[in-house]
């Protein structure tokens, strides 16, 4: 097939089928979900990161050569760099060409334990590990191999580490000032269980004796003694208890979005809960198993999770304002005359970067088997765009380099069209959210119907020419990407018409109907909503109560 007509096939498939406590990871076991498909999701949540996809293509390396330290995005770590090594391999976000996928989030931990002088932070280490290596376990020595010769100058760090076939969460912390290092405990999870990190030490006990599932640095244990904490029976240390001792913003900011992803899919969330307000020093499971098996959009959607529906639910109480937002402006918590208040921190949140579910598949060729599905910005306002693990050009809606960062704005990139959608419907959540589901659902359904079709192609091309299977996914993931850019574009434009002024413009076949049909009624006024204004008319009193003729 010409790669003319690949591109046109691609197209025809897609449009038929229509700063601190940042980051979630949500995981999904191959016996878990729906397919045997490893998932496992990560967001990006620092304020101020610009939403750009890190590419770093395959590479032969010459002795004497060197390897620069990346951080997120491609950025370089100034001039720090190690020996390189003879081959490195594609790398398309936190997925490598073997289907290898890395995710964190930060837990600050003992910060007394950070080694500034080290030489790797966790981004570049994810990175440089991605280009080196085939899988988990593999991925998980070359780690701490790393940092024990380098240094590790980050604070405390969860990490997932997938491949097709196991699933690991390691979780790490720097030795202190004067030691080169980091003690560590890397944790295989079952095949038929689900888990999720979220900024606070999630590893409690772990197996001393059980190399096949559990690995850990041999001074784990001995360090946590010598800075005194930890003083009992090696059989009882818990890791997170001793490098990462839980508080109120470990239980409610951090743990509670762990906590609404095991709701969602066990019966155990009302016991889970108490942990998470406080009622109980019983930790919630490191892993579970899940009530029922899990597809790739269902962790799509739980990367967009607001606690609705539960106690935890910020939308339903008169701090949501009118139209039941459930997002809050920062910082999470505040002060007023003396007494702290404080705000939920959500799964889906504003201050995102970016977000993906990556898909890993034992049973397909690499090049197929691996899906990093990425997006833009909030996951709520995002599309998860199909993205191969053999994608060798970067979409130009993605790419660093294109003029657009977090500080310039550009209509060509998906962050900042993002951004614009997201930030109209922000203040009018109830109003517009919707809308944006309604197109939402339209092209996630369209390339998870697609996927298929396209796969078939690609195998079929992989049987006699594997170089020409790979440009037909690159070029299908770059075409998904241009128009989910356009449709998304397109939502923005129909918002700005449909909800100008704060009114709402009425629709007849689809179409506005505008001021010349109907100069009365061509506008619906919604007004305050009907539950807001009588909490509006208490709180203010005779202040805007008409009086009587």
């Amino acid at each position: 097939m010409k790669a003319k007509t690949m591109i046109l096939a691609a197209t025809m498939l897609v449009a038929s089928a229509a700063p601190t406590l940042a980051c979630t990871d949500l995981l999904v076991g191959k016996k878990a979900s729906v397919d045997g498909s490893v998932f496992v999701s990560y967001s990006c949540d620092g304020f101020g990161g610009f939403g750009t996809l890190f590419h770093q293509p395959r590479g032969t390396h010459n002795a004497g050569d060197r390897a620069l330290l990346m951080g997120f995005g491609g950025g370089s770590r100034g001039d720090r760099s190690i020996p390189q090594v003879a081959e490195t391999y594609n790398v398309v976000g936190n997925m490598n060409e073997y289907q290898l996928t890395i995710t964190e989030s930060t837990f600050d931990g003992r910060t007394e334990l950070v080694n500034r002088e080290g030489l790797f932070d966790y981004a570049s280490l994810i990175y440089l590990t991605l280009a080196r290596t085939k899988t988990a376990r593999e991925a998980i020595k070359t780690m701490t191999d790393l940092v024990a010769e380098y240094g590790y100058n980050s604070t405390g760090e969860s990490f997932f580490i997938c491949d097709p076939n196991e699933a690991w969460i390691m979780e790490m912390i720097g030795k202190g000032p004067e030691k080169k290092g980091a003690v560590w405990v890397a944790v295989r999870i079952p095949d038929d269980c689900i888990s999720a990190h979220a900024n606070q030490s999630r590893i409690h006990k772990f197996a001393l004796n059980d190399p096949e599932n559990c690995l850990y640095a041999p001074d784990v244990i001995s360090l946590a003694r010598e800075k005194g904490y930890f003083s009992g029976k090696d059989e009882d240390f818990s890791f997170s208890k001793a490098y990462n001792p839980i508080d109120f913003s470990g239980r409610r900011f951090c743990e509670a979005r762990v906590w609404s992803f095991y709701n969602k899919y066990t019966d155990m969330g009302d016991q889970y809960l108490k942990y998470v307000l406080g009622e109980s020093d019983e930790p919630m499971p490191l892993y579970v198993k899940p009530n029922r098996k899990l597809s790739v959009q269902d962790v799509k959607d739980a990367m967009r999770d607001h606690y609705e529906g539960t106690p935890l639910d910020p939308s339903q109480d008169v701090s949501a304002g009118p139209y039941h937002t459930p997002y809050r402006p920062v910082p999470l918590t505040y002060e007023i005359d003396g007494q702290t208040y404080f705000n939920e921190r959500l799964t889906g949140t504003p201050q995102s970067a970016w977000v993906f579910v990556a898909q890993m598949r034992s049973w397909l060729p690499n090049a197929i088997g691996g899906v990093n599905w990425w997006g833009t910005d909030d996951a709520t306002m995002t599309i998860f765009v199909p993205l191969y693990c053999c994608l060798d050009v970067v979409p130009d809606c993605f790419r660093s380099g294109t003029g657009a960062n977090s500080r310039t704005f550009s209509w060509d990139s998906s962050f900042w069209v993002n951004n614009w959608v997201a930030n109209m419907v922000y203040p009018r959540y109830s109003l517009m959210i919707d809308d944006v589901k309604a197109v939402q659902h339209d092209i996630e359904s369209g390339f998870n119907n697609a996927q298929a079709g396209i796969e078939e192609v690609a195998a079929g091309l992989m049987k006699t020419d594997e170089a020409q299977a790979k440009d037909f996914l690159t070029n299908y993931s770059n075409t998904a990407a241009q128009m989910y850019l356009n449709t998304w574009k397109q939502l923005g434009e129909y918002l700005v018409v449909k909800y100008n002024d704060m009114v709402v413009q009425r629709m007849d076949n689809s179409r506005f109907v505008g001021r010349s049909v109907n100069t009365e009624g061509y506008v619906n006024r919604p007004g305050i909503p009907a539950d807001f204004a009588k909490e509006m008319a208490r709180l203010t009193g005779n202040r805007y109560k008409q009086p009587a003729e």
